[in-house]
């Protein structure tokens, strides 16, 4: 068993489904805590957004016809492991709809594990050397191969982030509001798109 693989199966051993990761998040906020090594009431604050924000996005998102029957006709079985934090505004855009994809199809199992603590496996998937969430590791069922990863965000609203922080040297509050809109009209659809375009390469490998 090579590190990679030892690696994946302790991660596997610590996470959640997705319904355990609410219901932690929403734990914690009883208590005036977020997920997390840090504890802020600014973190407080947006984990209370992002429990709206899920709560709004589990009932309204829909999968496309065409989306779900490409789920459906997946061959290899995968588990979707995704790094996240309660406190994490992509996150709460992006971990509810991949949960209604692993939802449509037997061949997908989505697991949830936070950052903070699992640093060496947030260590082996930095975006341009950060620790950004979320993060999609994409394990075969079989092996608990890692096959590829996805995010922190869809490619459009990454470029979003990226031009805003080329022009003005770092994220302005515009931008983040910006990247809420782009959120709100996108509906999940890149998010799936991408994410599917990832499995049907591993399902030929």
């Amino acid at each position: 068993m090579n590190v990679t693989t030892s690696l994946i199966e302790n991660s596997l051993n610590k996470s959640y489904s997705y319904k355990q990761y609410r219901e932690h998040v929403t734990a914690l906020l009883k208590e005036g805590l977020s997920t997390g090594n840090t504890q802020s009431e600014d973190l407080t604050h947006y984990s209370t957004l992002n429990e709206v924000r899920m709560n709004r996005l589990d009932k309204t998102i829909i999968i496309p016809e065409e989306i779900k029957q490409k789920l459906r006709n997946l061959k290899k079985g995968h588990t979707l492991l995704v790094i996240s934090e309660g406190w994490c505004g992509d996150a709460a855009q992006i971990v509810p709809v991949i949960n209604k994809m692993a939802a449509e199809t037997d061949k997908l199992d989505m697991k949830i594990v936070l950052r903070d603590e699992n640093d060496e496996l947030m260590n082996d998937y930095l975006t341009n050397g950060a620790r950004s969430i979320p993060k999609l590791v994409l394990i075969e069922k079989d092996t608990h191969i890692a096959r590829g990863s996805w995010g922190p965000r869809p490619h459009d609203a990454a470029r979003l982030i990226m031009d805003n922080k080329e022009k003005y040297g770092a994220v302005t509050a515009g931008a983040k509001e910006e990247l809420q809109k782009w959120y709100l009209h996108d509906k999940g659809l890149s998010t799936m798109e991408e994410i599917l375009l990832l499995l049907e390469n591993s399902e030929n490998m």
